[in-house]
């Protein structure tokens, strides 16, 4: 199995296990308080009912009317300032869900800007993020050229470091500003920026929710919305350096396997010559190293070795034919579709050689001749049994067995 399948699947394994876990935590946290917050609800309510002497659906239209008048207080959400707001909310993926269009053509609306807002707006953050670790690595390298340290370039567990206390302070900064501003605890503050920079927005805290500060206090405005924005782009310099690393290893392995591939046919070996089909006729010429090539006409030959030793063979066969047909039939060849050569080995009897003693070389009986008893210029009858064990290799290298020319 792929080292990518295997990754996918223990990813897969691992997300549910984490759910599964959370899950089990998140129970044994909360569904005791779930459950005593429930009771005391169900008490006031019929306490209510009692003491003001009202019916159960007077009581559901009273609560109807708390609840849907809870986003008002922060003033009118659909001016251009808290429009703005919900567009933030929209483009960044929060979601607060503290306000939301009541019409069909807000509802279409919103759909058609999510849909080119969030690409848009992922882009830029990282983009954005892209920078700021860039601008992270200049600083580094300016405060250790100018402390004299050898080593001046960032690595990435430095940029970590960096981008981590960067995102540590921003949150920091904001919670003690929300704080301030909404009342909450220190805390709950930070639990806001966190939800807020990380995308989930429960919508649980919300700011500028309170004291119609949308239409009220301006610069608070401004500072929440600042304070989205840096830091989504801090947090995307964050995710570069993490997240993508791991997004992206797929891919990478991917690629990395192809170039192997790629590497692997360059140095794959090639069995050179001439294509003999079963009935020992040659498709193809090769042109060897000697420049000669044979002629692609079909021939009873069984010798497709481009070797120096069959050059002479080689010669004669191509003579026949002429000098313009060969270049021309061999230039057909190399255009052919069948052009097959490098699929099949050169197969060359060992019958139609002889080795020759004196040049110690193999020579084919073309260009030697038949044996006979003048070889090497001893007469063989004279010779007697002497001879026939001088001459037992050259009887052992006519038989029928087969050389395979193979060039890599």
């Amino acid at each position: 199995m792929k080292k990518q399948n295997v990754r996918t699947i223990s990813l897969i394994v691992c997300t549910f296990t984490y759910l599964l876990v959370g899950a089990a935590v998140f129970d044994a946290l909360e569904s005791e308080t779930e459950k005593r917050r429930w009771e005391a609800l169900q008490d006031a309510e019929d306490m209510i009912i009692r003491k003001y002497n009202i019916s159960q659906e007077d009581f559901k239209v009273m609560e109807t009317v708390v609840l849907k008048s809870e986003s008002h207080k922060a003033g009118q959400q659909w001016k251009f300032t808290g429009a703005f707001y919900y567009a933030t909310t929209v483009l960044t993926t929060i979601g607060y869900g503290h306000s939301t269009p009541s019409t069909v053509g807000g509802k279409l609306f919103t759909m058609c800007y999510a849909i080119v807002g969030i690409p848009l707006g992922l882009v830029m953050f990282q983009s954005i993020g892209e920078r700021v670790n860039r601008l992270s690595s200049y600083v580094i390298k300016a405060v250790r050229s100018s402390l004299r340290c050898k080593r001046t370039v960032a690595s990435e567990v430095d940029l970590i470091c960096v981008v981590t206390t960067l995102s540590s302070l921003t949150i920091a900064g904001g919670a003690a500003a929300f704080s301030k501003f909404e009342g909450w605890s220190y805390f709950d503050s930070v639990y806001y920026c966190f939800i807020t920079l990380t995308t989930i927005g429960f919508g649980d805290m919300v700011a500028l929710q309170r004291d119609n500060a949308l239409n009220r206090k301006p610069e608070y405005v401004m500072f929440a919305l600042i304070f989205i924005l840096f830091g989504l782009a801090i947090v995307a310099a964050s995710l570069n350096l993490l997240v993508l690393r791991f997004v992206t290893m797929n891919t990478e392995d991917e690629r990395r396997d192809e170039a192997q591939a790629m590497q692997a046919l360059q140095v794959a070996v090639k069995l050179e010559g001439d294509v003999i089909t079963s009935n020992g006729s040659i498709l193809s010429g090769y042109e060897g190293h000697d420049g000669q090539s044979l002629n692609g006409s079909n021939t009873s030959s069984m010798c497709s070795c481009h070797c120096m030793c069959l050059n002479g063979n080689r010669h004669k066969k191509s003579n026949h034919l002429g000098k313009n047909n060969d270049a021309e039939n061999q230039y057909k060849l190399r255009r052919s579709p069948t052009h097959i050569r490098h699929l099949l080995p050169e197969v060359v009897p060992m019958q139609d050689l002889n080795y020759d003693y004196d040049t110690q070389s193999l020579h084919t009986l073309a260009d030697r001749g038949t044996m006979d008893s003048s070889y090497m210029g001893v007469d063989m009858a004279d010779m007697g049994d002497t001879a026939s064990m001088e001459l037992r290799p050259h009887t052992l290298l006519k038989r029928n067995v087969s050389l395979l020319s193979i060039r890599i």
